[in-house]
């Protein structure tokens, strides 16, 4: 089925192509991982809006996947495409697979994470997904990474040639040094959650396992986790939406108020900025919390089962992450009780993730595509 909405997708964009030319003002946004403001093909967009009030976006989001959005898919962004001269993408977007962009047109992958752990795309696929990927990434012009080591690592990953990677940073994390925006992001977040101010906030953000699909269950012990902490120290869950409807406030309820469900909450960075600590395994979210040098435990309750039959890693992965590794509930609650050690490990971390630190990333992107 979804082969041939691809094909249907390429035949309408070969045929609107044909007898109409690409406009520079118009911008093709695919924002199927984040179709928030804040996130990777957001903040370019408000950074194009200023630049060139007359640019034109269309947009293809999660929805536009479900079968009754598809047809609107197929032939009317399809048509959008064929007109568009700028591709903004924070995600795989497979229809490029069956068409063959025009030499003019630019394709900016700015992907949904900073920075990776697990091994993916086609250090991971095989078969026919690996063969769709490659033609989909054979699409893309710029890549656009945050430090030359992500641009080795991004160059096996989506199999583009070096000279089409840029490291010029990462515009969603430009808030990330923005002392305004950190302001306006806490301030937002507290008139929602008055009750929580001044309480110590401690964010559990997991990888999603596949297994979860059909069997949604959060690892972390929460009976537990009341017992062995303070009143006063709330913890914060952000999980997958598979995860989440799960642990809704009646289920939650019983915890009086002492594990709050966020996963619902529309920007990240926000949750980053108000939590004292992290808890998370082999999530990319790391590398937007670095910045912020604040303590990370890393709860890998399943690490060699996801060693050998999973992804995988790049690297070791306890040497690796910056932040005690644990793989059950005893050794977790032990570590957050311990002296912090790891800042000087988090600085190495962060000096290999980022060349630029300044807040400029939207800034030189917007230059190299000008």
């Amino acid at each position: 089925m979804k082969q041939i909405a691809y094909i249907m997708f390429s035949v309408v964009y070969y045929i609107v192509s044909f007898f109409f030319r690409t406009d520079k003002n118009r911008y093709f946004c695919v924002m199927t991982h984040d179709d928030s403001e804040d996130g990777s093909v957001g903040v370019v967009i408000k950074a194009i809006t200023k630049q060139n009030p007359v640019a034109v976006f269309t947009y293809v989001k999660k929805d536009d996947r479900r079968l009754k959005n598809l047809l609107g898919l197929i032939f009317i962004k399809a048509a959008c495409l064929a007109v568009s001269q700028t591709v903004l993408m924070d995600n795989e977007f497979l229809p490029l697979a069956y068409t063959r962009l025009k030499k003019n047109v630019r394709v900016v992958q700015l992907w949904h994470g900073t920075g990776t752990i697990k091994k993916f795309g086609h250090d991971i696929n095989s078969g026919a997904m690996l063969r769709l990927v490659k033609k989909a990434d054979s699409r893309i012009t710029h890549l656009i990474v945050n430090s030359d080591y992500t641009k080795n690592l991004y160059h096996r990953a989506f199999g583009v040639p070096m000279e089409r990677i840029y490291v010029t940073g990462i515009p969603r994390t430009d808030i990330l040094f923005s002392n305004e925006g950190k302001k306006r992001c806490v301030d937002k977040f507290y008139n929602e959650y008055s009750f929580l101010k001044g309480r110590k906030l401690i964010m559990y953000a997991p990888t999603f396992r596949d297994s979860e699909v059909r069997s949604p269950k959060c690892m972390l012990d929460f009976d537990r986790w009341v017992n062995k902490t303070d009143d006063d120290t709330i913890l914060l869950i952000r999980l997958h939406p598979h995860v989440s409807a799960a642990y809704d406030d009646q289920k939650l309820g019983k915890y009086n108020g002492r594990i709050i469900n966020v996963s619902s909450y529309e920007d990240v960075n926000t949750l980053l900025y108000v939590s004292d600590a992290l808890i998370t395994d082999y999530s990319s979210i790391i590398f937007e919390y670095i910045l912020l040098d604040r303590p990370m435990y890393f709860y890998a309750y399943d690490l060699k089962l996801f060693q050998n039959d999973d992804r995988g890693f790049y690297e070791d992965y306890e040497e690796y992450v910056p932040g005690r590794v644990v793989t059950d509930m005893d050794e977790l609650m032990n570590a957050m009780e311990a002296d912090d050690i790891y800042e000087d490990k988090r600085i190495e971390f962060k000096n290999a993730s980022y060349r630029f630190t300044d807040g400029k990333s939207t800034e030189r992107l917007m230059k190299l595509l000008s």
